[in-house]
């Protein structure tokens, strides 16, 4: 008891006396500050031509992101461990609660990824992402895992635990962000040493898979050739029969694609599917070494770049035009930062619940970095997915201060474990 007592001391002592920032991590927070910081600046920029205030919003919910961030770090992470069951409920709850079923799901741009608060309105697709990843996290850490046969039930609790928050929001539908799970959990079955015998059947099944959505993208390409022949022949024909499929994907994602593959086959006039990708390509590719001053950005600021997406998916397009390739190669620079960080502290990390943590986090975060810069410089389909800390969003900018705070306190009690 008495031992207890001056350990809950000693803790309080140090947390009052400033202890905890001591022990804090300072890469990741200045690298977060600086990404903040240049997501404020870009949206005011971006925003500026129609007089749009998302940037004063934005501050506010990175205030608030900020003081999460501290909570989060401040907290034992071994906490999250005790309650994965309750937070991936909360995250699969949020979810089936933005169905069209429920009175609380919000429509917008012709999805229901959001649930109205009544003071605010929310997307739990965070939430979910969140909670799925600590479950993850907790079932590995506490499960033995080598060969395939040994481990079978272990990958059958993991693929559950991510396969049916993935299929709730590729519903919405949410390509984009349910692109963001496989990479996930292929990284956290990996780093628990798992046989490579499931990584080569995984492989083989991801090319499988690849292939039947390759082919329902060539039938679809075709069909839109013959509803173009038919229309070109005579004008007053019927439109033609609506395309369908088997597969679980929309036409405008399908035309995403293509818009990536063949964008003269989906959009021969370049005013449609195609048209966001081409604004954002101009937009970086001509912003030339130093870009052309904040404000002065002709894509965002004459609304080429159109002003729906020019703050939040297509950020980037607008830093790259006004800061040039100085100013890009300063944000990848931060994100570089902020995934390799990461995965050091997972390697500094003194359990497995803490090292799978820091690493699902990192991957997550290479992951939106990637894809979302990758579609603005034309290597990377168009999804939707935002850029951390940089692109506008509530429910967003709160969850990557989460994620990054999980980090923050995995290196604060990296002694704590042997």
């Amino acid at each position: 008891m008495r031992a207890s007592s001056q350990r809950f001391s000693q803790e309080h002592q140090n947390l009052a006396g400033g202890g905890w920032l001591s022990s804090m991590d300072w890469v990741n927070p200045l690298a977060i500050a600086l990404l903040c910081a240049t997501g404020i600046l870009f949206i005011f920029s971006a925003q500026a031509s129609h007089a749009g205030n998302d940037w004063q919003k934005q501050i506010v919910w990175t205030l608030l992101g900020f003081c999460t961030y501290v909570v989060v770090a401040v907290a034992n992470y071994k906490i999250f461990l005790s309650y994965a069951h309750i937070l991936y409920a909360l995250g699969i709850a949020g979810l089936l609660l933005a169905r069209p079923e429920s009175p609380f799901s919000v429509e917008m741009m012709g999805a229901r990824r959001w649930v109205d608060l009544g003071i605010t309105t929310v997307q739990p697709t965070e939430a979910a992402k969140i909670g799925t990843l600590i479950m993850a996290s907790s079932i590995l850490a506490r499960s033995k895992v080598g060969s395939i046969s040994e481990s079978i039930l272990v990958i059958a609790k993991v693929a559950l635990v991510f396969l049916l928050p993935m299929w709730l929001i590729f519903m919405q539908p949410d390509l984009g962000s349910s692109l963001v799970f496989p990479p996930m959990i292929f990284a956290l079955l990996y780093i628990s040493r798992l046989s490579g015998k499931f990584f080569l059947s995984a492989f083989a099944i991801f090319m499988l898979a690849v292939s039947v959505v390759g082919i329902d993208i060539y039938a679809y390409s075709q069909h839109l050739e013959r509803a173009r022949l038919i229309k070109q022949s005579d004008s007053t024909a019927v439109s033609a029969e609506a395309y369908r499929s088997i597969l679980p994907i929309h036409n405008y994602q399908r035309n995403r694609i293509l818009a990536f593959v063949a964008p003269k086959v989906v959009d021969p006039n370049g005013t449609g599917a195609s048209w966001n990708a081409m604004q954002a390509k101009i937009s970086a590719a001509t912003g030339g070494a130093t870009g052309k001053g904040l404000l002065e950005g002709t894509q965002a600021q004459l609304g080429y770049l159109p002003k729906a997406v020019a703050h939040n998916d297509f950020i980037f397009s607008v830093i790259a035009e006004e800061t040039g390739f100085l100013g890009s190669v300063f944000i990848v620079g931060l994100f570089a930062i902020l995934v390799t960080n990461g995965i050091r502290i997972a390697g500094l990390a003194k359990d497995r619940f803490g090292m799978h943590l820091a690493c699902g986090v990192s991957v997550l975060f290479l992951i939106h970095f990637f894809i979302n810069i990758g579609m603005t410089i034309g290597i990377t389909p168009i999804t939707g997915l935002p850029l951390p800390f940089l692109s506008y969003g509530g429910s967003f900018v709160l969850s990557c201060f989460f994620l990054q705070g999980l980090i923050q306190s995995i290196y604060r009690h990296r002694k704590d474990y042997t």
